[in-house]
């Protein structure tokens, strides 16, 4: 049985708990390295975000508690680490949030917590916080709540109720891979079974379609393959609708000698966040570009080119598609092309209506991006 420390003040309680939280990144946040948490002069808990909208603002972030009845191998936080272990109330939690939120210094809320107990019994501590904000202190904005592994369906309806978004974490492509992690969490059962019902009452229609539901793969931590995340990442959008997938890389730390190296996948730090970041760009790929799960290219070990990025990796494999005729190419056509994105091709989409594009000058200052994209382009 885990202890929990109750002689730290709150302020001191936020500094362990939001540390803490760093782990979970399924919550909207940017992968940006400059948007990531920074220190505040009295704290450490305000993050920076990216909005779903594309808007930016910072987010009050924390557990309520990292004891943890779990024994997740990758996590520093499971029960059989001797770390220091301390758990917020809600009516605390709630307190100090509203500070920062009166000050204008936060938009919002993302609230998870270690598992303390039971599922059902860390749920309804976290939708207590939202139930005193919403009910009590009539808060309307942002509130995203973890649903907790294991969870019963009534609980995640609850939490459904009161947030504005959630998300349970898939963590592993598949089973296997979970099994290699842990020995309490049933995959089935405690999270595709949890994710496949939010999923059903989030969807057109559903009672609780405002609300969007995100989740997290740890990359790395169970050996698994590229191919195996990215056929996961293609269900979850296309089947269960998804609003977005997270990847945190796996980086060996006080836990490591848990893991073999073959669970523990990739060794070189440097090569697992480019990892990290192909898999972010597939993402983009099926989300923003019109790419399907066949059109990525994996190597023979069934990974992403860690040189080369995953656009690049198909226009490199359909050279029959290029070049692309700048003046004519469908919308779809031009986001195929290494170097265009989403806006830039809006421009171009723009300026055909009233002129023709005779160089590359004309789409506009030409960098790394487009100096890339001149190459598969005619005009």
């Amino acid at each position: 049985m885990v202890g929990i420390t109750s002689r730290p003040n709150t302020q001191e309680k936020l500094e362990i708990l939001s540390a803490d939280a760093q782990y979970d990144l399924a919550c909207a946040c940017s992968t940006n390295k400059d948007e990531h948490r920074r220190r505040n002069k009295d704290g450490k808990w305000i993050y920076p975000v990216t909005l779903p909208n594309g808007g930016r603002s910072t987010l009050f972030k924390t557990l309520m508690s990292n004891a943890c009845s779990n024994d997740c191998r990758y996590c520093p936080l499971r029960e059989q680490m001797d770390i220091h272990r301390c758990s917020l109330m809600p009516e605390e939690t709630v307190r100090v949030f509203l500070d920062y939120y009166k000050r204008r210094k936060v938009f919002g809320l993302f609230l998870s917590s270690g598992v303390i107990g039971s599922p059902d019994m860390t749920m309804d501590r976290l939708n207590s916080v939202a139930r005193i904000l919403r009910q009590k202190h009539r808060f309307k904005g942002y509130i995203h709540l973890k649903i907790i592994p294991g969870a019963s369906n009534a609980a995640i309806e609850d939490a459904l109720s009161l947030a504005s978004a959630v998300s349970l974490n898939i963590e592993t492509p598949g089973k296997k891979n979970l099994e290699k992690l842990s020995k309490k969490k049933r995959y089935i059962e405690d999270i595709i079974e949890p994710i496949k019902l939010i999923s059903r009452l989030t969807g057109r229609g559903a009672r609780y379609e405002r609300i969007r539901q995100t989740t997290q793969f740890i990359v790395g931590a169970a050996g698994e393959r590229d191919n195996e995340i990215v056929r996961y990442i293609y269900g979850l959008y296309e089947r269960l609708k998804m609003h977005r997938v997270y990847f945190s890389a796996y980086q060996r730390g006080l836990e490591e000698q848990s893991l073999s190296s073959e669970q523990a996948g990739l060794e070189n730090p440097t090569d697992i966040l480019m990892r990290e970041h192909r898999l972010y760009q597939v993402d983009f790929l099926l989300r923003k570009y019109g790419f399907d799960e066949s059109d990525i290219i994996f190597d023979e070990s069934g990974n992403l080119s860690l040189t080369t990025d995953p656009k690049e990796m198909w226009a490199r494999k359909h050279p029959e598609m290029f070049p692309v005729n700048v003046n004519k190419a469908s919308r779809l056509l031009l986001l195929k092309v290494p170097g265009l994105g989403p806006i830039t091709v809006r421009r171009i989409l723009e300026q055909r209506k009233w002129r023709r594009i005779r160089k590359i000058d004309d789409v506009g200052k030409v960098g790394v991006r487009l100096e890339k994209a001149q190459q598969y382009l005619s005009f």
